[in-house]
């Protein structure tokens, strides 16, 4: 019995450093633009997840622009909590200010921060939203990154309106590892709207050619994944030939297509359409086709061989299926070839059909 003691006492000593801490589920909050001279508040909603009071021992703030305001008080275990972060916007340009909170729940500090940029006048999308993610209206249902190489870090962005009578604070669900998303600003109010910014991190990439995943818009944190609110994200990993001399290049492979737009015409109640297009190598070594890929779902291709030698033509046969394809929310059929030609590493197939 004494043993039993001991190693629950020991236990308990254990508990607190891994048991006491401060959650939120945004870290981050984006004020998105933000007019000069008109100070801005950031809230932060944080929940005491420990096993007793918490305790805000001190605040340091990256800069004396902006005034914290956080509870005085102990905070109850299972509480939650607000931090209010307010940044004057006495400057022009983008901006970001970090609020350290000292606590008893951990020796180092629990930071948030917030970010925005302050403008003379706030300019709103002029484009259209003609896509629905779920209830939020969008530009785009589609994110492409193409000729990408190993090592970028490029950005694209989709924009978003919120057309209903509740603040609505989106988020991208279902992130690869080599993809990021923020949505500025965090809180969208009725009727106004947001961009999304996705930043593609290439190294994580595994496989050359087309990498392509489906993200999801939540309306707010904790929402659900419905296949209406999918986002189709491609990213286009190009080989590598930059070490490649100009006389490895003089005798390298050359790639030559038939055509690169296929119209294959009209279902007209058919469930298959077909054709075909003739690859030739009209260089002077092996012409390998590495892979070849399709955007969307609905389309078959078969390739007799993918090893193509120097004046060697090989046909590529095409088959759109009409069912597939209507279930897909990638607007325009394609197919993607990545091969060794240095001048011609990738190749894209524009598939067209009624």
């Amino acid at each position: 019995m004494k043993r039993m003691n001991i190693w629950m006492l020991s236990a308990l000593l254990a508990l607190p450093a891994s048991a006491q801490k401060i959650t939120t589920q945004h870290e981050v909050v984006d004020c998105g633009q933000v007019v000069f001279h008109k100070p801005v508040t950031a809230e932060f909603v944080l929940k005491n997840d420990g096993h007793k009071p918490l305790v805000i021992n001190n605040v340091l703030k990256s800069c004396g622009c902006t005034e914290v305001d956080y509870p005085k008080t102990s905070i109850a275990a299972g509480e939650s909590f607000v931090i209010k972060a307010v940044y004057d916007a006495k400057q022009m340009g983008t901006f970001t200010k970090q609020v350290c909170l000292y606590t008893n729940a951990d020796e180092e500090p629990f930071i948030l921060s917030m970010r925005g940029r302050v403008v003379g006048s706030v300019v709103d999308f002029a484009g259209s939203y003609d896509g629905m993610l779920g209830v939020i209206k969008s530009d785009a249902q589609e994110v492409e990154f193409d000729d990408v190489n190993r090592g970028d870090r490029p950005v694209q962005r989709i924009h978003i309106f919120n057309p209903t009578d509740e603040v609505l604070e989106p988020v991208v669900m279902h992130l690869p590892s080599y993809l990021h998303a923020f949505v500025s600003p965090s809180k969208v109010a009725p009727r106004h709207s947001a961009e999304i910014s996705f930043v593609l991190d290439s190294k994580k990439l595994r496989d050359l050619g087309l990498n392509q995943t489906s993200v999801y818009l939540g309306e707010r944190p904790g929402d659900k994944i419905a296949p209406e609110k999918e986002i189709v994200v491609s990213a286009v990993l190009l080989p590598g030939f930059e070490n490649m001399t100009p006389a490895k290049k003089a005798l390298a492979p050359k790639i030559e297509m038939s055509a690169t737009d296929l119209n294959l015409g009209s279902f007209n109640g058919k469930k298959k359409l077909k054709g075909e297009i003739l690859i030739t190598n009209k260089g002077k070594s092996e012409l390998d086709i590495r892979s070849m890929q399709m955007f969307t779902m609905g389309l078959q291709v078969k390739l007799k061989k993918s090893k193509i030698q120097p004046g060697e033509t090989v046909k590529m046969k095409v088959t759109a299926v009409a069912a597939d394809l209507k279930k897909s929310r990638v607007r325009h059929p394609r197919i993607l070839i990545i091969t060794n030609d240095p001048d011609h590493a990738k190749v894209v197939v524009k598939i067209y059909v009624q």
